[in-house]
């Protein structure tokens, strides 16, 4: 598969493989952490929300909604529930009082941190029982992925 040449059946053929093959991926590593993770583990939504706050310290609602292609009051009925939680801190931007900015308690990094420990645990586990040819290929398409990521986050 190279460039714009690719086979619609090449095409379709990956396509199918990723989203069959990703969800199940994630679904696995959040059964792996919620059983290890000392505490109820946030839902998938907030993890993904925290995480934008911890990459993009002092995001507004707004933009936070637009990264996680979600609508801005589903992301800040989320805010209100993680401040409530003592997960998140919103503060007033000091030119528009109308613009709050989100801030990661540190509860917040800590929790975050141990979530991102365990799933890299256990895909450093499941990856040290493949073969070098399959490790070097999964690393090869890392950057991809990312790439495919992207376009599809351009795509809203």
């Amino acid at each position: 598969m190279q460039g714009n040449s690719a086979s619609a059946q090449s095409v379709g053929q990956v396509a199918s493989g990723l989203a069959a093959c990703l969800p199940v991926l994630s679904r696995a590593l959040e059964r792996h952490v919620e059983r290890e993770f000392p505490a109820p583990k946030p839902p998938e939504a907030q993890l993904a929300l925290l995480r934008q706050v911890e990459a993009h310290d002092g995001i507004t609602v707004r933009k936070a909604a637009e990264a996680l292609l979600m609508k801005p009051n589903n992301v800040s009925a989320l805010v209100t529930h993680l401040t409530e939680q003592g997960l998140l801190e919103r503060r007033q931007d000091a030119a528009d009082k109308r613009v709050a900015h989100l801030h990661l308690t540190a509860r917040a990094r800590q929790e975050l941190a141990e979530v991102h420990r365990l799933m890299s645990t256990h895909v450093a586990g499941a990856l040290r029982t493949m073969t070098d040819g399959d490790l070097k290929a999964l690393g090869a398409a890392l950057g991809t992925l990312n790439s495919l990521v992207e376009r599809l986050h351009a795509d809203r």
